[in-house]
């Protein structure tokens, strides 16, 4: 039977103190299912990983993203590639995901990890910052931790034209292997918190989504072509700077989700705002949203 690979026989550096860290002395192309218990648990304390200078195929690329769990593409998303599992994210200027997010929360299971290999990025720019959702919810005030455990959110794929797709999530969830609690909402996918009336959901959501986005709780990478990311979505959120020029290509594979867990259960029942909010979203939408072109591949 194999054994793990000792987590210091790879060369590990954190590239920020609130998460991240370069590893490298590892082949990703000669990974096996033996090396992912360690790879997990190098996620586990540091929640994304950088793996610069690395050679995959795609369809490397695809195999070493099973290892982790089952994959499977965009769902509203047009694919780019004659692979299924890919997802192709091609960005000039104004076509990047430049919103906080963590990726597919409008989906009952929300992806668990997504892994990016870097085809072409511009020499300058284009960089992704990431957000610690743990010490996002950390240090909030204790009356604010325990108000949002209470509640559960709306999440839909509005950006993606798809806006009768949606899911309701709990503000704080806790993760399956770690049993932290992390924040999870955000600006791209949440749209309102249930149990609130219009107003206090207008009022406490922007609060929310802004304060994750603080600068203490985050990295910003720079990307070099060939290097590989991965990162847990159910602890943390990303943004892509839209401040280059030229072409910038990702390929990414999506590790499918989990319901996520409760940090407690929630205590109010839905408002008529938050009963009515999901009611119409479960309505088919217009005729003019069913005719939508395709979204942009740059949306997570």
């Amino acid at each position: 039977m194999a054994t793990r690979p000792q987590i210091n026989q790879y060369e590990v550096s954190r590239v920020s103190p609130s998460l991240g860290a370069e590893v490298h002395g590892i082949d990703l192309a000669q990974v096996g299912a033996a090396d992912v218990g360690a790879i997990f648990d190098l996620l586990h304390e540091h929640l994304v990983l950088f793996f610069p200078g690395q050679q995959l195929t795609t369809e490397e690329h695809i195999r070493f993203g099973g290892y982790f769990g089952p994959i499977e593409g965009h769902p509203n998303v047009k694919n780019r590639t004659e692979y299924p599992e890919i997802l192709e994210l091609v960005g000039s200027r104004g076509g990047v995901a430049d919103e906080w997010h963590s990726d597919l929360t409008f989906q009952s299971e929300p992806s668990i990890l997504s892994i990016l290999r870097v085809v072409k990025c511009p020499e300058v720019g284009g960089d992704t910052m990431w957000s610690n959702m743990y010490k996002a919810y950390d240090e909030l005030s204790a009356p604010m931790r325990d108000l949002c455990e209470g509640l559960t959110a709306l999440h839909d794929a509005h950006p993606h034209n798809r806006a009768d797709v949606m899911a309701v999530h709990p503000v704080v969830r806790v993760h399956p292997v770690t049993r932290r609690k992390s924040l999870f909402i955000n600006e791209h996918f949440t749209r309102r918190i249930v149990e609130l009336s219009h107003e206090e959901s207008e009022l406490l959501l922007p609060y929310l989504t802004r304060w994750v986005s603080n600068p203490r709780f985050t990295v910003r990478y720079r990307w070099t072509e060939g290097t590989v990311a991965i990162w847990d979505n159910r602890c943390t959120q990303h943004f892509v700077l839209d401040d280059f020029d030229g072409e910038r290509i990702m390929q990414r594979v999506t590790v499918v989700g989990d319901v996520p867990e409760a940090a407690s259960p929630a205590r109010w029942e839905p408002t008529r705002y938050g009963k009515g909010a999901m009611r119409r979203h479960d309505r088919q939408l217009s005729d003019f949203l069913k005719a939508a072109p395709d979204a942009p591949a740059d949306a997570g």
